[in-house]
């Protein structure tokens, strides 16, 4: 589909997709369906038990009006490593119709439920927002006592191997973190993010860069300040080699890293390497490259064990 047909549908999707996985004597299994144009492929068991999990999003990209709603629920002690086909991409609409000049939003909504002990991965591939792209996600995750979520997220504002900037598009994000206890919810961490107009080069914003990255993760237990402070610090040494500019900081309980630079794959790289050390601080089996990843370059390539 190109971008000029999508910008000329009148007919606006809404994928939904529920997950549910639990907890089995050989493993994660995975119960759920999704409708167009949403669609969960085959999952793959790892050694460890941890359920892999890729969705296809079959329309070639999302246009204005689109909405897609996803709901994952993982029970007690279950594992699951979640990511996506291919590059989602976001068509532009500002200025492509007369009946709405100002363009229309794509949305996805993704609510995760946690129970204890529960280990998410939520590792799509990246998200290429076209020219005059308008494109707003919710996340929001309920976490029970011991259960862990790490988060990634790559975008790339503007197709700019074409020469094409993002224009008059915008991205919103809003990612919600509340832990669930005894003492009612607390809320980890509210997140909420705009690039567009000013932002997009302006130094507290993107500063001419093209790419945003962020990674977070809320821990299953706190961590000791030490033992953190480390941690964060191997992190930033895991930064040399890549161009772009890369921080992480401490939550509460967890971390938060940030990249902003002209590579996806420099933004990949960074996280993979943060993907690798939460898995050997956690004592876990190192992580193995999904399936799907159609990546020529393999960021878990030279990475210890």
């Amino acid at each position: 589909m190109s971008p000029a047909a999508a910008a000329t549908l009148t007919t606006a999707w809404h994928g939904t997709a529920t997950m549910h996985f639990t907890a089995g004597a050989s493993g994660t299994v995975l119960q759920g369906g999704a409708t167009a144009p949403l669609k969960l492929q085959r999952t793959f068991s790892r050694a460890d038990g941890r359920c892999e999990l890729p969705l296809l999003h079959t329309a070639g990209g999302l246009v204005g009006g689109d909405r897609l709603s996803l709901d994952v629920d993982l029970g007690p002690g279950s594992r699951a490593l979640i990511t996506s086909v291919a590059a989602q991409k976001v068509y532009g609409t500002i200025g492509r119709s007369r009946r709405s000049p100002a363009g229309a939003w794509a949305t996805q909504e993704l609510n995760v439920q946690l129970a204890a002990g529960a280990d998410l991965e939520w590792l799509p591939q990246e998200l290429v927002l076209y020219a005059d792209g308008l494109y707003e996600q919710t996340v929001r995750v309920d976490l029970e006592p011991g259960a862990s979520w790490l988060g990634v997220e790559v975008v790339r504002l503007g197709r700019t191997a074409a020469g094409e900037d993002l224009g008059r598009g915008r991205w919103r994000s809003a990612l919600e973190l509340r832990r669930l206890g005894a003492d009612g919810p607390r809320w980890e961490l509210v997140d909420r993010l705009e690039l567009g107009g000013a932002a997009l080069q302006g130094e507290h914003g993107m500063a001419g860069a093209a790419v945003f990255g962020s990674l977070t993760w809320a821990a299953p237990e706190p961590l000791e300040a030490a033992r953190l402070a480390d941690l964060l610090a191997d992190l930033r040494a895991d930064r040399g080699d890549l161009e772009g500019e890369m921080a992480c900081g401490a939550l509460e309980q967890g971390l938060v890293a940030r990249y902003r630079g002209p590579s996806t794959t420099a933004a990949r790289s960074w996280f993979t390497r943060i993907w690798a050390r939460l898995r050997r601080e956690r004592g876990l089996a190192a992580p193995e490259r999904p399936r799907v990843w159609p990546f020529q370059e393999d960021p878990l390539a030279g990475l210890a064990g």
